[in-house]
């Protein structure tokens, strides 16, 4: 599925990643603006990384070359049974945005999420005015579903979100919570 040159690796979110992360969130501030809001001190990457269990993953996304965090990549709410399915959550960080290599991220994350996690379907919502997050996904074949008004709280207001999919490329393995009838 990944139609990219491997210039990017995906490297779990632990704990240990605390400092370069929070550094990285707030010499990105201005990049993330409205759309999202990312710990940027120990404290609230601490509680942040509580989220994190089986049904939802965190990656950082590196560059092979320097080993550089060009962005991170969320797998969130795994659903199982006829579900099969999970939102995705993505940002770039400022040193390494304009690359190309959240693009090469995200597809990467896809590819694990339909083969190794074996996910049907892959959800993003994205604020309308995100003009860079709606090319990536669109750069990825996702397919616009509609809105979601109030989707999400975000500085401070509920914020209106587009509903973007993608499904796993057949053929698909299912995964074993997959009811047969």
């Amino acid at each position: 599925m990944v139609n990219f040159p491997p210039r990017v690796a995906l490297h779990p979110l632990t704990l240990s990643d605390q400092d370069e992360f929070c550094a990285l969130v707030r010499a990105s501030a201005e990049l993330h603006g409205p759309w999202m809001q990312l710990p940027g001190t120990a404290e609230e990457f601490r509680v942040w990384m509580r989220r994190f269990d089986d049904a939802n993953l965190g990656f950082l996304v590196r560059v092979r070359e320097t080993g550089a965090v060009a962005g991170m990549v969320n797998i969130n709410s795994i659903i199982r049974g006829r579900y099969q399915g999970a939102s995705i959550g993505y940002a770039a960080f400022a040193p390494s945005a304009g690359h190309g290599y959240m693009s090469e991220g995200v597809a990467l994350v896809l590819e694990h999420a339909f083969t190794e996690l074996r996910l049907h379907r892959i959800e993003a919502n994205i604020q309308p005015g995100n003009e860079p997050s709606l090319a990536l996904v669109r750069q990825l074949g996702f397919r616009h579903e509609g809105m979601s008004p109030g989707y999400l709280y975000i500085d401070g207001d509920w914020r209106d979100h587009e509903r973007w999919a993608v499904t796993a490329p057949l053929p698909w393995t299912p995964h074993p919570s997959l009811p047969e009838v």
